[in-house]
């Protein structure tokens, strides 16, 4: 007896993602032409990139910062976004999204300048973030990368040189140092604190 036949994804296009709406508020990433909601941030997540949305601000305008509102367009198999918790947009990148329609950083603009991810519970999302986003995000020219990880108590930042990024590790105990913008400066423990 034959089985049912198992429905394909729909596979989108950039072009087609860009001008989908199905008239909810479900955010989504592209991954390799499939839509992939995004689900809602632990609570502990949030708190984080709220905290470092706030350090940032004491050193940067709020109009050069992105709070989980504005995705980037990066390079996969097929068609792909990601939708980063902060970004550093830089002027460039920001008067590149200037007049646009949809707050989406496509291949031919400017590249944000720092990125940051904090790490969502779970071996997938570890190595989402760890390393697909790892080589995504280099391969876009992205100058930083940070991976904040509140299972380890451990911030990742990863530095772009020559293509390539290269890796320096704070844990407890530290302060991380942002290469971009060395103003800013922020002490691990208090990443990590319970609000």
């Amino acid at each position: 007896m034959n089985q049912p036949a198992t429905p394909q994804p729909k596979i989108f296009t950039f072009e087609e993602y860009l001008a989908y709406d199905d008239g909810t508020e479900t955010k989504y990433e592209l991954i390799d032409g499939e839509l992939v909601a995004v689900p809602p941030e632990p609570l502990e997540n949030c708190d984080i990139a709220r905290y470092l949305l706030v350090e940032f601000l004491k050193v940067l305008p709020y109009t050069l910062l992105s709070y989980k509102e504005i995705e980037i367009e990066v390079s996969g198999r097929l068609a792909k976004t990601r939708l980063p918790d902060l970004m550093i947009l830089g002027e460039e990148c920001r008067s590149a999204l200037q007049g646009k329609a949809r707050g989406t950083i496509t291949r031919d603009m400017p590249p944000p300048l720092v990125i940051v991810e904090v790490v969502s519970p779970g071996t997938a999302n570890q190595a989402r973030d760890y390393r697909y986003k790892r080589s995504e995000y280099a391969a876009r020219g992205i100058l930083e990368y940070w991976i904040v990880d509140p299972d380890r108590h451990q911030v990742t930042v990863l530095s772009l040189v020559e293509g390539l990024y290269e890796e320096k590790v704070y844990v407890e105990g530290d302060t991380v140092f942002c290469g971009v913008f060395p103003q800013i400066q922020i002490k691990v423990a208090s990443i990590f604190q319970p609000a």
